[in-house]
């Protein structure tokens, strides 16, 4: 089975053609290439990708769309009640927000409504959807959720409500029959980019709504930052409108208007000034989803809308602090599943179920599942992921409630999740997702049946090859080509994420000259490369290579992306090592 100590397989890119290379000879080599390898070809389209200026798609070209915005200002001027019905994830909860924030300036009868993940679970719900119609409420607008839910449309109709579905999700064969479904992905919608989030496809309806009546100085762009933070939160590709959409909500980020934001960035002990993708990735989007893994996304919700900065302040503290929570239950139920695990190496399917501790009474085998007094039903998807990066296969992780079991799966390129959970729908309560990331409910008596189909299919669609996670680098350098002037040049590739990937380069036969362990648990390290005048070098979880450093000092084989180390005002370069092996030709010198 392959795991974080199996050796990764490494991939460089053919090397640009004569063509192309003469195309974009107005950039440093390094940079055409990379260019070339996002299949960037000539100046027109690098000026485009470099300055993200991609052009964004007029709203009203998605199927629906006139309907659903003139039915909103129906309800505005009629003063119904209109219900935003989001997500408890950060696409979701910004989603929400950006709506409720928008329709407000229309002086809709607006309210929000997030469920609570532990008591409603995702998505539309037939229970709440009769609790918004007990309150009056005449329309509802879902965004981030809602087009597998056919049931809850039917039963929305009923009730004499008008549902408009906005999610980016794949819809299945079947629309629900709604009163208007916005989704760029559904069968012949003309919208020409189909990767929006669920934050992404808020704004486009603000677009609309503004377009068709003005509301003073008001324009959909005053709520870009929230769409930066969804976007790069909810992992879709960074590419095309997603691209131009998250650098603008960047830039707005960094102007600290929105005061929730300039506080969870404090918070999470970062310059508000000079946020990244990377920095909504990794510190300001747990924070936000950590309002709903451990407690109510409300939190979340309230942060992004507060104009108080006292309020913003106590909130984004009871985030970082729910965090770390989350930090923590997250390492205890990986550390239990791997565990469990061990090396077992026939499997194609990873899985791990968790018996919370209110679940005393519910008769399950108790060998099927693992101890969960500290497990928290939200964390269930960091648990999956943590288990798919360690072992490369897909990964499921769940937690009993009763007689129930919510899980999250996480998978890898050669597995299509969704369509393997498809493939199990008559065995599922609900279920839902992409090909890399999705999440079910199934009666626990049942949960048996769906483990062994889909180890089946894994086993059908995975076979018996030897899966390795690829790392792809863009080029082959000579380690004294690494200069600090390469960071300017990198920076113009921001935001960058899924489909649009930092710069990976691949460095030969590399001798250290320094190391370090780092880290509580000394599972770093901290390194110098003779020659190279980029002067530290950092590998997470590399350092089972201490040893062999120590004792034999062979040079190394690098692959590693260039970062900004920022500690207080001080802005530091670095080699951020991905993967490191011992070099062929080392003679351990």
């Amino acid at each position: 089975m392959a795991s974080s100590s199996q050796n990764k397989h490494w991939q460089v890119y053919p090397e640009i053609t004569a063509e192309v290379d003469r195309q974009l000879g107005i950039y440093p080599k390094y940079l055409r290439q990379i260019l070339f390898n996002r299949g960037i070809t000539d100046l027109v389209s690098a000026e485009e990708y470099l300055n993200a200026s991609a052009p964004t798609g007029d709203p009203f070209l998605m199927l629906d769309m006139e309907k659903v915005v003139n039915r909103l200002l129906e309800a505005i001027d009629l003063q119904q009640g209109i219900v935003v019905y989001g997500d408890y994830d950060v696409d979701g909860v910004s989603a929400t927000a950006l709506m409720v924030l928008v329709l407000q300036k229309f002086s809709a009868k607006v309210h929000r409504f997030i469920p609570n993940r532990f008591d409603e679970g995702y998505g539309l719900n037939i229970d709440s959807i009769t609790f918004l119609a007990d309150s009056g409420a005449k329309v509802i607008l879902t965004v981030d959720c809602g087009i597998r839910s056919p049931r809850e449309a039917e039963h929305a109709r009923a009730l004499g409500i008008d549902l408009i579905i906005s999610d980016h999700h794949h819809p299945k064969d079947k629309l629900p029959d709604a009163f208007a479904v916005v989704c760029p992905k559904r069968e012949g919608d003309p919208y020409p980019y189909k990767d929006l989030a669920g934050v992404g496809l808020a704004y486009k309806i603000a677009q609309a709504l503004f377009s068709k009546r003005p509301a003073g100085d008001w324009q959909a762009d005053e709520w870009l930052d929230l769409v930066a933070l969804g976007t790069v939160a909810d992992i879709v590709p960074l590419t095309g409108e997603n691209r131009t959409l998250v650098r603008r909500g960047i830039n707005l980020i960094r102007l600290g208007r929105r005061v929730g934001v300039r506080a969870l960035a404090g918070a999470a002990a970062k310059d508000f000034t000079r946020i990244t993708a990377t920095d909504i990735g990794f510190m300001l989007g747990p924070r936000l989803n950590a309002a709903g893994r451990m407690d109510s996304a409300l939190k979340a919700y309230d942060l992004l809308v507060t104009d108080s900065i006292e309020r913003a302040g106590v909130i984004a503290q009871e985030l970082d602090n729910k965090n770390s929570e989350r930090q923590k239950a997250t390492k205890t139920a990986q550390d239990l599943a791997k565990e469990k695990i061990g090396d077992e190496r026939a499997l194609n399917l990873i899985s791990a179920f968790y018996k919370v501790h209110h679940d005393e009474e519910s008769e399950i085998e108790e060998s099927v599942y693992l101890p969960g007094e500290d497990i928290y039903p939200g964390i269930v998807g960091l648990v999956a992921a943590k288990l798919t990066e360690h072992f490369y296969r897909p990964s499921i992780a769940g937690v009993v409630e009763n007689e129930f079991i919510r899980a999250s799966c996480r998978s890898i390129p050669e597995f299509h999740i969704t369509k393997a959970l498809d493939e199990c729908s008559d065995l599922l309560v609900r279920h839902g997702g992409h090909a890399m990331a999705a999440g079910f409910t199934v009666l626990t008596d049942k949960v048996g049946s769906l483990m062994e189909r889909l180890a089946s299919i894994a086993d059908r669609e995975l076979g018996d090859q030897e899966l390795r996670q690829t790392l792809k680098a863009d080029i082959e350098i000579a380690i004294e080509k690494i200069t600090p002037s390469i960071y300017q040049d990198l920076e113009k590739l921001q935001p960058t994420g899924m489909g649009n990937p930092s710069a990976l380069f691949v460095v030969r036969d590399a001798k250290i000259s320094d190391m370090k362990l780092m880290g509580k648990e000394g599972t770093h390290i901290r390194c110098m490369i003779e020659g190279c005048s980029i002067q530290q070098a950092v590998a997470f979880n590399q350092a089972k290579w201490f040893d062999v450093w120590r004792k034999k000092k062979p040079r190394f084989d690098l692959l590693f992306s260039i970062e900004v180390n920022r500690y207080f005002e001080k802005e530091t370069q670095q080699i951020s090592i991905r993967d490191m092996k011992v070099s062929e030709i080392s003679d351990f010198r």
